[in-house]
């Protein structure tokens, strides 16, 4: 089986909205995507929780990604093999990060994995039934 290609910025915004009942929000630097009013996924604006431990400078790449439990985010940040992190402020949320200078450690697949599993967590169960039935 080929290898995914790595994972683009562009195939966040292409991954979310090929999403069922998806609206896209924010602007054109920080969009955001939800679906049934919950958001799912969405650019940040730079905030001094997340910082470059080099330089002390404020990301300016942040994408919030929710995921199903806490659980799941703990397994994803402590990988050391993924560019996934967190930051106390996230402390108790239900959401991982993802820097967008770093999105291409990931592969395509692996991106539109995550993009699916947000959205996943936000919808409602008869509509992920249905989705998740679809792709049987």
């Amino acid at each position: 089986m080929a290898r995914s290609r790595k994972a683009r910025l562009a195939d966040v915004a292409e991954a979310a909205l090929a999403l069922p009942d998806v609206v896209r929000g924010g602007d054109d630097d920080l969009p955001s995507y939800a679906v049934d009013g919950k958001t799912f996924l969405f650019h940040r604006e730079p905030r001094k929780d997340a910082v470059d431990p080099e330089t002390g400078e404020w990301y300016e790449d942040v994408i919030a990604f929710w995921v199903a439990d806490l659980d799941t985010k703990d397994a994803l940040v402590n990988d050391v093999g993924t560019p996934w992190f967190t930051t106390p402020h996230w402390n108790g949320y239900r959401a991982v990060l993802l820097r967008g200078s770093r999105i291409g450690e990931l592969t395509h697949d692996e991106l539109v994995e995550q993009v699916q599993d947000a959205w996943l967590a936000r919808v409602g169960r008869r509509k992920a039934k249905a989705w998740l039935a679809e792709r049987s």
